[in-house]
């Protein structure tokens, strides 16, 4: 299979750089799956589980809100949060679940409830991710 340059950044560091055979990406509006040879695009991502492909092997992470930019010769995907399944604190995540759960609850205005929501499905997708725990290595 064909493969393309990818780079996933986020605040902190470099996540991964490297050829892959595709990534799939939580997207706003419905995922992604981007191969080699794509048209080039820019999108949002939205939290949820990110699936990177090398020589066969694909593995997951959880990926956070961000965009994603298809170029020609390579992709490079901008987050705010990616980790592996083996990173994600599962305690950490169930207590923010929690968190944003009780403040949707109290609801005071529509800014925080999005930005409870998201916190929200931030927390979900870390879970996923961790649970599913496919720990495949490339």
């Amino acid at each position: 299979m064909e493969k393309f340059n990818l780079e996933i950044i986020t605040p902190e560091k470099i996540f991964y750089k490297g050829e892959v055979e595709s990534i799939h990406i939580p997207a706003l509006g419905g995922s992604c799956t981007i191969m080699a040879g794509h048209q080039p695009m820019v999108f949002a991502t939205e939290p949820g589980e990110m699936q990177i492909t090398v020589n066969g092997v694909t593995r997951e992470a959880f990926m956070s809100e961000g965009f994603i930019e298809v170029r020609p010769d390579e992709t490079i995907a901008f987050s705010e949060a990616v980790e592996w399944p083996e990173d994600i604190d599962a305690h950490r995540a169930e207590e923010a679940k929690e968190r944003a759960e009780e403040q949707l609850r109290r609801n005071r205005s529509a800014a925080e409830y999005r930005l409870n929501r998201l916190a929200l499905q931030r927390a979900f997708a870390r879970l996923q991710v961790k649970n599913h725990n496919n720990m495949n290595n490339f």
